[in-house]
């Protein structure tokens, strides 16, 4: 975070925490909400090239946003923006971390886990309340049978609450697979997924495509598990991307190449993965050093994912 950047943030912190006092201010809380909302998808995050700075800024942005939120805020935009920090942050600064930890720091991993899980059903759940105030009833739609009816109505601007709510979701029940309340709504959260990408199927570049990745790739056959869809999405998420994300690449390797035990697939999709170029700053500069860091793990560690011998031409780094 630049100092520009982080100045505007302590002093919207300071302005929106003395506003939360007082009970007179509705107006200016909205407009603090409305300042943060719109600037949320902003590259002072996203295209920085220090992922450490950012895990360190995050979570001061996130209090802000639940400051403004516990007062009341009914600024859909708002709810977004909090749940999508939680959700990345959990990612890029929890679960991630704690998927490169030794073996021998189980407990550590274990926590680490246990805490994304929460972080990632806390963002889950802001993203639904910012769905609640656009579409009055869907909180209600999860259970009752009709969600597939209201999420036809729906329009493109609702894409990132579809997509976030739905991300949040499944990685909490893939961080915790046998908490069946989490698992119970898993279709839901997959149909989220479904009608986001009917609806703008080149959102985040592709970000929609890369979650059916790992999707189809990771499920068995029998619980709907693809190959071949898993290889469509990857297929759609590298043009949409124009080939500048890394995170399709890694995500086809620890999956499907890895449930194929395909040695030679492995490593060369988490080389095309670390030749995508940084160093220009984009909205996807950050995600790319965080997945070129877990593909650089990922191969330091392939004999742990797959048993095959290496392959002639392929050498061990």
């Amino acid at each position: 975070m630049n100092i520009k950047t982080l100045r505007y943030c302590c002093f919207i912190l300071l302005l929106a925490s003395a506003l939360a006092s007082c009970s007179g201010n509705k107006l200016a809380l909205k407009l603090v909400g409305n300042a943060l909302s719109s600037t949320a998808s902003g590259t002072a995050l996203t295209g920085d090239d220090d992922p450490e700075l950012v895990g360190d800024a995050l979570p001061f942005a996130l209090k802000l946003y639940e400051i403004l939120i516990e007062k009341g805020s009914d600024n859909p935009g708002l709810y977004l923006a909090a749940g999508s920090g939680f959700i990345m942050y959990s990612n890029a600064f929890v679960q991630g971390p704690a998927e490169l930890l030794p073996d021998q720091e189980f407990e550590k991993k274990e926590k680490m886990i246990v805490r994304s899980k929460k972080l990632y059903l806390r963002g889950r759940d802001y993203v639904l309340q910012g769905i609640e105030l656009k579409h009055s009833g869907f909180a209600k739609s999860l259970d009752n049978g009709t969600l597939h009816d209201l999420l036809a109505s729906m329009k493109a601007d609702d894409v990132p609450y579809l997509y976030w709510a739905g991300a949040g979701w499944m990685a909490a029940y893939a961080a915790d697979p046998f908490d069946v309340g989490v698992g119970v709504g898993v279709r839901n959260a997959a149909a989220m997924m479904e009608a986001a990408l009917g609806l703008d199927e080149a959102f985040g570049g592709g970000s929609i495509h890369e979650f059916f990745i790992s999707y189809y790739g990771s499920l068995p056959q029998s619980m709907g598990g693809s190959e071949e869809k898993a290889r469509h999405h990857f297929k759609r998420a590298v043009e949409l991307s124009k080939g500048l994300k890394a995170s399709p690449y890694v995500a086809l390797a620890s999956t499907v190449s890895v449930k194929n035990q395909n040695m030679k697939e492995f490593v060369e999709l988490l080389n095309r993965a670390l030749a995508v170029d940084v160093s220009e700053k984009t909205d996807t500069r950050l995600a790319n050093i965080l997945a070129q860091r877990k593909a650089r793990w990922l191969l330091e560690h392939r004999d742990d994912r797959i048993l095959s011998d290496t392959p002639k031409g392929v050498k061990k780094k």
